[in-house]
């Protein structure tokens, strides 16, 4: 095989003598990796865990051989203290961040709580109006009934006591229609104090 055939032979490209193919960008090694994953589909992968939060090391109980700024320092006194010094300052940024991201979690779940608490007052509050209409149709339709089903009378008596007897339900639905406005506050009271239990 000469130069001219490896050059218009895209497989000899790849490949060298030995069955090795060379790797020219990224594409082939993403390539390459993807034919080997594939090519046993029933191998499990390793998935690798996330990795644990390093926890920096805590501070030197004591530091031996303390040395004053004159006399017997040693020229190695203060590549030690700049080390000690730079942990410590990395432990206390540890700990701040730490705490910073502890109370930005307690505030949002402390936010989340509070939505909630929001959310069912505003249900509690429309449930409320919901059945109050809805209770003011029945009564309506309960009157229309009644009016519907009344025979029409041909005498002066019969309308008299028509009036009469249309005051009297007029009355008696004005007393059923405040009863059962007292009787909805209290459930959307009890409503209310149940949500404020279980928060």
């Amino acid at each position: 095989m000469n130069v001219k055939d490896k050059m218009s032979d895209p497989e000899s490209d790849e490949k060298d003598e030995a069955g090795v193919r060379k790797i020219k960008s990224a594409v082939d090694l993403q390539r390459l990796k993807l034919e080997k994953l594939m090519s046993k589909p029933e191998k499990p992968v390793h998935i690798p865990e996330k990795s644990k939060e390093k926890l920096p090391r805590g501070p030197l109980e004591f530091i031996r051989n303390i040395w004053g700024s004159s006399s017997g320092a040693g020229s190695g006194d203060f590549h030690v203290y700049r080390g000690v010094r730079r942990r410590e300052y990395a432990r206390q940024k540890f700990n701040k961040e730490k705490n910073d991201r502890e109370d930005a979690d307690a505030a949002y779940k402390e936010k989340m709580k509070q939505n909630v608490i929001e959310a069912e007052e505003r249900t509690a509050k429309k449930r409320a109006k919901r059945l109050k209409k809805k209770e003011k149709m029945k009564n309506r339709k309960k009157m229309k009934k009644a009016e519907g089903d009344k025979p029409a009378a041909s005498s002066d008596d019969s309308d008299a006591s028509d009036r009469d007897d249309a005051g009297t339900q007029d009355g008696d639905a004005d007393r059923q229609h405040t009863d059962e406005n007292t009787q909805e506050t209290d459930s959307v009271k009890k409503d209310t104090d149940s949500v404020k239990q279980h928060s």
